[in-house]
């Protein structure tokens, strides 16, 4: 790894007297949403203006009072969008709207156009100011990106005077902020500044965005702070951050920059966004909540608001996401349940008394949760089984054969009542899963390459007759579908196929898990396969699915 390679990319911070470290955060922030658009952009596949409306009316319903809505002038979905929450009144009126532009004559006449009738709205005018954006990619002096940025407050500001009626404000950002030199970035948005001209009654928001994090989350810190004593107007003016999550200290970034004197924060529910993400709002918010703070969201149905991100995000929820996730409130460790057990036998979850728990910062409760220690009943979910499965017997199921399997443990659990023993689950895998030989079973089995292709040869018992088939493939597999399929007149084929060891010695028998389409039924079916040999493993697992389909059929 060639660490010379690399060099700082931010800017020493002349920094003296730093008061930052001494204070703490006593109130929730103003918070913005990014979801519809930083969120929106770095999507496999953005949605559509029906999915983004409704993410529209979620976000209002979570308690955001400012929401990024789009960058109108990017596309027509984007324009239209903006003007059918417009157009339809679907923006409440204690809710304003942010639209995003660059420094450019075209994109702000047509971000302007798209606020007609808006009744509260922010336009974010932006423009890259780091010392390699100027150098590289715009290959202008400093004076020139200054001079655009200026240009384009003017022109926003002319066009709004001539055709908005409503409650418009302004918001600048030094894109690309973390990597400008600290006194250029507060010349340039003074400069902004004396053109937005803030007062008591029209404050202008200055966005500092982590747009690319560069260093750890304290020079973040002193960065906000020394813009805070560098900018002309200070109580006339919002402080707002806008962190990524490249060295994933996003959320301790926008914290840090709440100490040193930011008052907004922008960030998406989730930390969705560009590369590595944005900052997670939820985090944030429960981070405050935990410490005795109203964060000012409702946030007291966490399993919703994870329903709603996965739906229009096709997203999924890290396992261990510090609130959210599937095992937040999951102890593995006997010390732990134990002790949390104790704590929750003392002080309870009632509202009068104070939460005070050796592991949990926060009442599960309180978000809609339990606790739930690794116990697999008819309530526990695929975390658990998984935990099990991995943990203690070395096996790595496949997601959607985890689900399914899942499923199948609820129901045993659901029968008996009762929890179900580590034993008990993983005999139920071995049952249904592995070296299933029933109702037909392989004795014996050869393949030879010739011509660019396999063949392969095997002796099979079903009903008690043994019976040889032959099959040609592309492999071992290939040719083992292709004679069973002739032999059963059963069309099906692999769609899924995953392997493992089971252990990390070098004697190690291998797993393999493999999942057949049947076509004739439109349904699918897993197999396991374990033995010392992995192609053994793989024709077992095969032949499993294979049983495991006969049988529902």
């Amino acid at each position: 790894m060639n660490y010379k390679k690399y060099q700082k990319m931010y800017h020493p911070i002349p920094l003296e007297d730093r008061q930052w470290p001494n204070n703490e955060i006593t109130h929730a922030p103003i918070w913005c949403s990014v979801d519809l658009r930083d969120g929106n952009q770095a999507l496999y596949s953005p949605m559509t203006t029906e999915e983004k409306i409704e993410f529209f009316k979620f976000l209002v319903k979570l308690g955001f009072k400012e929401i990024e809505v789009g960058f109108p002038a990017a596309s027509h979905t984007e324009f239209e969008f903006v003007r059918r929450l417009i157009d339809e009144n679907l923006i409440p009126d204690d809710v304003t709207i942010q639209v995003l532009t660059q420094a450019r004559e075209h994109i702000i006449k047509k971000t302007v156009e798209a606020l007609k009738g808006a009744k509260n709205a922010i336009i974010h005018l932006y423009n890259s100011t780091s010392t390699l954006q100027r150098e590289v990619v715009f290959r202008k002096s400093k004076e020139e990106i200054k001079q655009l940025a200026v240009d384009g407050a003017k022109l926003v500001m002319s066009l709004v005077d001539g055709q908005l009626d409503g409650n418009i404000r302004f918001e600048y950002s030094p894109e690309s902020f973390t990597c400008t030199e600290p006194d250029y970035a507060a010349e340039v948005t003074n400069a902004v500044l004396d053109v937005f001209k803030p007062s008591e009654t029209n404050k202008v928001i200055v966005n500092l965005p982590s747009t690319i994090e560069v260093a750890t989350a304290n020079v973040y810190a002193d960065q906000i702070e020394y813009m805070c004593k560098h900018l002309n107007n200070r109580e006339h003016l919002v402080i707002s951050v806008h962190a990524h999550n490249d060295r994933g200290t996003g959320v301790a970034s926008s914290e840090l920059a709440l100490l040193a004197g930011a008052d907004r924060v922008e960030g998406t529910i989730f930390g969705n966004g560009e590369r590595t993400g944005n900052t997670d709002v939820i985090t944030v918010a429960l981070n405050m909540f935990c410490q005795g703070i109203d964060p000012e969201l409702h946030l007291e149905n966490i399993d919703e608001i994870i329903e709603v991100y996965e739906k229009y995000n096709r997203l999924p929820i890290n396992p261990r996401h510090p609130y959210a996730g599937e095992m937040a409130y999951v102890a593995f460790s006997g010390s732990h349940q134990d002790a949390i057990k104790k704590s929750m036998d003392k002080f309870g979850s009632s509202p009068s008394n104070k939460w005070a728990n050796p592991y949990l910062t926060i009442d599960p409760t309180d978000i809609g949760r339990k606790y739930e220690p690794i116990l697999i009943n008819s309530q526990s979910g695929k975390g658990g089984v998984s935990y099990i499965m991995e943990n203690k017997y070395g096996y790595t199921l496949p997601k959607p054969m985890l689900a399914e399997f899942s499923s199948l443990i609820t129901d045993m659990s659901d029968e008996k009542k009762t929890v179900l023993t580590n034993h008990e689950i993983h005999q139920a895998f071995k049952d249904t899963y592995v070296n299933v030989a029933e109702p037909i079973k392989t004795r014996f089995y050869r393949s030879t390459e010739e011509d660019d292709c396999t063949i392969l040869s095997a002796t099979i018992e079903k009903g008690g007759k043994v019976t040889s088939i032959e099959g040609k493939g592309n492999g071992p597999l290939d040719a083992l579908c292709n004679g069973l399929r002739q032999f059963l007149g059963q069309q099906f084929e692999i769609c899924n196929y995953t392997e493992h060891a089971l252990t990390r010695s070098s004697n190690s028998r291998a797993a393999t898990y493999i999942e057949i389409n049947d076509h004739n039924h439109h349904k699918t079916y897993w197999g396991a396969g374990v033995d010392a040999n992995i192609n053994t493993a793989s024709i077992y697992a095969l032949i499993s699915a294979v049983n495991r389909m006969l049988a529902d059929n």
